[in-house]
């Protein structure tokens, strides 16, 4: 069973090694996991508490028994993306909060979730979604590709681990597929521009 712990050099380098999985070119891992930074736990629901894969569910069964990720499935639903998310995977999911969808400017997330913005919602889910599982001793700075098809960039910023500018606030959530990693924001790729929605 594994914990949920936030080790800040480790979940860099989960993170890395996860877009890794995505790249085309080698990404260069430790053999030793950094032990610079002190773990420090993470608070999770009891609905998030890390669990044995084989009991936990797919990741859509994970975020789906979590209050907190009500939100999420609801984008997940209307993507499409469920059957994907339920695949074998493995896959590394950066799960934005209820908050993190609540903090998002006014209007657009229901503009996000009609059907005709399916397309761009889907990039904008697949951004947080990484092949591979990664887990939080695994994970170090760098770029990683995400199943959207563009990087995120995994950073370490006072003690505390970021992927591009969302904190990671909880780490290495099991489901049978792959592994959750909480962040307090929305992350947006690039090439999305939500302001024309």
């Amino acid at each position: 069973m594994r914990s949920p712990h936030i080790a800040v050099p480790g979940l860099i380098l989960a993170c890395a090694l996860s877009l890794a999985g995505c790249s085309s070119a080698p990404m260069a891992t430790s053999a030793a996991p950094a032990t610079s930074a002190p773990m420090t736990s993470a608070p999770m629901s009891p609905s998030a508490s890390a669990t044995s894969p084989a009991s936990a569910g797919t990741i859509v069964d994970v975020a789906s028994g979590n209050e907190d990720f009500s939100t999420l499935v609801a984008a997940v639903k209307a993507a499409g993306l469920v059957e994907t998310l339920s695949g074998d995977g493995p896959f590394t999911v950066f799960a934005p909060t209820n908050e993190a969808f609540a903090a998002l400017p006014d209007g657009l997330l229901d503009k996000l979730l009609e059907p005709a913005n399916k397309g761009v919602l889907t990039k904008i889910l697949t951004y947080h979604v990484v092949s591979g599982e990664v887990m939080a001793a695994d994970v170090k700075p760098g770029k990683v590709k995400t199943v959207e098809g563009t990087e995120i960039t995994i950073a370490t910023s006072g003690g505390g681990v970021t992927v591009n500018k969302a904190n990671v606030t909880a780490t290495d959530v099991d489901a049978s597929n792959g592994v959750i990693h909480v962040i307090d924001a929305v992350l947006v790729p690039a090439g999305v521009d939500v302001s024309k929605l």
